[in-house]
Order: C-alpha cells, then structure tokens, then sequence
C-alpha cells in the first residue's frame, strides 16, 4: 500500500509520497517516481500512474518538470506534451495535480484555498538560495493569490545532523547574507552542518507566507521510507530513487 505524508495546513488534496508501496526493485525498491533514474521505464511509469490514481487525476494530468535547480516558475494550465526546464509550478485548473521529484532537496507544496490557486516546488540548496521559493510565490499571486493567505509545506528532506558540507559552501550563503550563519552547525574538521528545512522556513517566512512548516522527515535517515540521493553516494550505490510530493485542486 502506498504511504503519503500529509499536512493539516494544506486544505487541498495533496500528499508527500514515501517509496512504500511501488513496483520498483533492486536499489530503487518501492515507489520511484523519477523518469530520470536508470529504472525501467514501464516499472516508473506503473508507480506514476499509482500516483495519479491516488490523487484521482488521469495519468496525464500528473505534472511534472524538467527539473534544474534553478529558480524558474512556471504557470500550468494544461497537461504538459513537453516538460520546460524549471523548477517551480503553479495553477488554477482544477483537476491538474503538480508533482516534483527529491531525494534529499526540499519538496514544498504551496496552497491559497480562497483564491483556488496551488503551487509545486523543487528546492534543493542552490534553488532556495536563488530565490525558487519566492519565485513560486510571486507566481502564484500572479494568478490571484495572496501572500498572506499561501500556506506552504516542506516535506521529507536532509536533516541538519546529515548535511555535512564544506568551508565554501558556507562562505557562498554567508558572503550573500551573513544572517544565514545561524543554519551552520560545527562538524568534525572543517566540516559543517547545514539545516537546509530551516533555511527553507526562514526564506519563506521572511516572503510573508501566511503559514510555513516542515514535516520533520528527515530522508538520509529513514531508508524504509525514502530515498537520498546523499545515503546512495555514500553507500556507493550506482543510482538512485526519487520520491513524488503532488498537490492537486
């Protein structure tokens, strides 16, 4: 049976999808949703449409992107015959449901139930910090939305305890913003620790998002429920899965 990871914050039907309950086996044993993995192509487009089915959308109508870390948005008012490279998506058509694929970066799913408007976003380190999460708002309001009203959810992502990165990496956020030293923890050597859900929230928060949380599902940590893409390079496993967060209205 599929798992899917909900939040009360989140009106409109949505789900942050575990790996439990896919066709997939091997490595990607479970629900891997990710086209751009090395698994069999039937077997991926099986898990999708089990996706779909539990959304109660056709298989067509489950969006995604050409995802490039980057902080591109963009507006959905159709199934998709070719994916655009972005990162971010938004609508207003009822029956289209938006998925992004992680495996470690941020999914955050976006809703301002008045105004009938939902958003989807990819946020890894680089988009967050180029601005995806803002982009995605502005989008968003673009189509009627208003920022006080979004509700926005990050789903299972790296924890802080798992996210050893190094002295540039630090130096890159905090040449830009010196506040962003408070998301850096000591780790062994020069290593440090970067809670990338945290600066997800700040981000969004500092937007002027009308309510902002993490579902505090930490994807190194649990192998039963998820994949990570930071667990299978240490593993030195060949590829890895990706797991599905959608939101439809």
């Amino acid at each position: 049976m599929l798992e899917i990871l909900t939040s009360r914050a989140l009106a409109p039907r949505h789900g942050f999808f575990t790996r439990k309950g896919g066709a997939s086996s091997g490595i990607f044993a479970g629900l891997n949703c990710g086209t751009g993995s090395s698994d069999q192509a039937e077997i991926v487009a099986i898990n999708r449409g089990r996706v779909a089915q539990a959304l109660d959308v056709a298989p067509e109508a489950l969006v995604t992107v050409h995802q490039v870390h980057s902080a591109d948005v963009v507006a959905v008012t159709a199934p998709l015959t070719d994916r655009p490279r972005a990162d971010g998506m938004v609508t207003a058509t009822p029956g289209l449901a938006l998925a992004v694929l992680t495996a470690d970066c941020q999914p955050v799913l976006f809703a301002d139930v008045e105004a009938g408007v939902v958003g989807a976003t990819h946020a890894g380190w680089r988009g967050a910090k180029e601005g995806v999460l803002e982009a995605t708002l502005d989008a968003m309001i673009a189509l009627g939305a208003r920022r006080d009203r979004i509700s926005a959810v990050i789903g299972p992502t790296i924890s802080q305890s798992a996210y050893e990165v190094g002295p540039e990496f630090f130096e890159a956020f905090t040449d830009d913003d010196r506040a962003t030293q408070r998301f850096f923890a000591n780790g062994r050597g020069d290593r440090l620790l970067f809670d990338l859900p945290a600066y997800g929230l700040w981000r969004l928060r500092e937007a002027g998002v009308g309510h902002a949380e993490w579902t505090r599902h930490c994807t190194y940590s649990d192998a039963e429920r998820f994949y990570s893409f930071r667990r299978t390079t240490h593993a030195g496993e060949a590829d890895y899965g990706r797991l599905i967060s959608v939101i439809r209205l």
